[in-house]
């Protein structure tokens, strides 16, 4: 019993040859026998937080392949290494097994849902965005003005895009002949 006294952290840091840096007396073997989370990381991506508009930066940690922490990014000039709740348990968003993986669809008038592989989900939003252009292009006004254009197609952006993501967008949006481009940031 005297000897369990005689190891008692505070005992130590009040007695011991530490008084004046106490840290050193208060670690136990334990703690030094404890490691990071992200010390066995194979690699580290920088990404942004899927969740709201404020677009914290966010340090994801792999491991053979599959994600096994994910943190806030110290770099980042929004959140300097900070994250809500939510956005620090965005991991278990990415690594549920109750994630859905496939791509579920309900046919028009349908009552059951059917997984579909991405190509084919793929080609059909193809297809559809085509065939809305078709349908809707404006070539030219009663005037005979020239429009281009297509008011069947419209696109409103999320604020965690980044100033590239929506620069393509837009790219993408007005080759397809859709004025109707506005992102979230801007209204």
């Amino acid at each position: 019993m005297a000897a369990t006294w005689l190891n008692w952290p505070v005992l130590r840091q009040l007695t011991g040859p530490d008084r004046l840096a106490r840290g050193p007396a208060a670690r136990s073997r334990r703690t030094d026998e404890m490691r990071a989370r992200t010390s066995d990381a194979d690699s580290v991506t920088r990404s942004v937080c899927p969740y709201c508009a404020v677009g914290c930066g966010q340090r994801i940690y792999t491991s053979g392949g599959r994600i096994t922490q994910i943190e806030g990014d110290p770099d980042s000039p929004i959140s300097r290494g900070r994250l809500c709740p939510k956005g620090s348990a965005s991991r278990e968003l990415v690594t549920s097994p109750l994630r859905e993986t496939k791509v579920r669809y309900r046919r028009p008038h349908g009552t059951e849902w059917e997984d579909l592989d991405l190509d084919t989900a793929l080609d059909m939003i193809a297809d559809r965005v085509l065939a809305t252009r078709d349908a809707t292009w404006e070539d030219a006004d009663a005037d005979g003005r020239p429009l281009r254009r297509t008011m069947g197609i419209a696109s409103l952006g999320g604020a965690t895009l980044d100033n590239e993501e929506n620069y393509l967008m837009k790219k993408l949006y007005t080759a397809l002949g859709a004025i109707q481009v506005e992102n979230q940031a801007r209204i």
